[in-house]
């Protein structure tokens, strides 16, 4: 068997890296760390700032003694297209031939701009169409990502979706109830993520460009503070020396909670309106945000839908080596590393 890649997440706000080991008795974490980016430095998805991201990977193998190279990464964002499509039944090497001229009709990027990979989710539905999970990715976005690893001396083998991701470490770390819909939603700093799965499958995914950097640039322009001291009091910084008053701070969450929750409920109602027979019956947060109390009400009184905030080390061995406490208050935020750190080169 393969061995798995290192998960390297490059998001807006850090870079995280989890290194995991799988066998017959489940996933065992070995190593997982995080590095700040400056403000700026990856855009909507875009990387701005180059020779930062390659600073914060080095440091990471740096810190955490990392001898293993080869990686698998995520990009996310308006430069991912994922589509559910449906063609006529043909073979494995007859649909390798035809996806380029199908991804055409469904895909806003001229092909030769795109990278493109699919997935057979179902040989033959009701009605006799073969149904497939198509992906384009823009290629200079995807450059771009292994070009920072590769700068980094490292070497990129894998390159995933963010909402896929996400989902493969909720695998295996949560069972999908039988005939049960359930949303992930991962809250980044920039973009949030959905991906709604019928039966263990994905059936809608969208990505929203709205993140936990929404919550600090409300706070730094409604108070009139720093960058730095806001994101102290979005993640309950001590308030009252600087003389802000907390409640304040909660108006201020709560308002942009309620922003941000309107967006989810939106493709959550599209989805719905879309689909005949799905009945969604709870709602995942990870990311960093997913920690944001103000968020996590403000979706459960929209959706009316029971809110939980997933925990990447749920069903995951952990070396005692590691230090527990920083696992547990970075594990909402590990799930697309974990979820990276699970994928072999060659896999799919």
């Amino acid at each position: 068997m393969a061995k798995n890649c290192i998960g390297l997440d490059i998001g807006s706000s850090s870079v995280k890296v989890v290194q995991a080991k799988t066998s017959k008795k489940g996933v065992a974490l070995l190593n997982f760390g995080l590095e700040p980016l400056p403000p700026q430095a990856i855009v909507d998805g875009t990387i701005m700032n180059q020779s930062a991201v390659v600073d914060a990977i080095r440091e990471l193998w740096s810190r955490m003694k990392l001898k293993q190279k080869n990686v698998a990464i995520a990009i996310a964002g308006h430069s991912v297209i994922i589509k559910k499509i449906t063609v006529p039944p043909m073979t494995d090497d007859e649909l390798a031939e035809q996806i380029p001229w199908e991804a055409e009709h469904h895909i806003p990027f001229a092909k030769d701009d795109v990278e493109l990979d699919y997935q057979v989710i179902n040989r033959q539905n009701a009605s006799g169409q073969m149904e497939l999970l198509l992906v384009a990715a823009k290629k200079e976005v995807v450059h771009d990502y292994a070009a920072v690893a590769r700068e980094a001396s490292l070497i990129p083998e894998v390159v995933d979706v963010a909402a896929f991701t996400v989902q493969n470490g909720f695998e295996v770390n949560y069972k999908f109830p039988p005939g049960e819909t359930v949303v992930l939603v991962n809250v980044g700093a920039a973009i949030a993520n959905i991906n709604i799965m019928k039966d263990g499958i994905s059936a809608f995914t969208r990505d929203v460009t709205i993140g936990g950097n929404a919550f600090t640039e409300e706070i730094q322009k409604q108070l009139n503070v720093s960058h730095d001291e806001a994101e102290a009091y979005k993640v309950g910084g001590s308030l009252e020396e600087h003389g802000v008053v907390p409640q304040e701070v909660e108006r201020i969450m709560e308002s942009v909670a309620d922003v941000m929750s309107g967006e989810f409920q939106r493709s959550l109602d599209f989805f719905l309106a879309t689909s005949a027979d799905a009945s969604v019956t709870k709602i995942y947060l990870s990311g960093g945000s997913a920690k944001v109390g103000a968020l996590h009400r403000a979706i459960e009184k929209r959706s009316r839908l029971t809110v939980e905030v997933l925990d990447a080390w749920k069903n995951v061995q952990l070396d005692a080596k590691l230090d527990q406490a920083f696992l547990r208050a970075h594990s909402p935020e590990a799930m697309v590393g974990l979820g990276l750190a699970l994928r072999a080169a060659g896999d799919k």
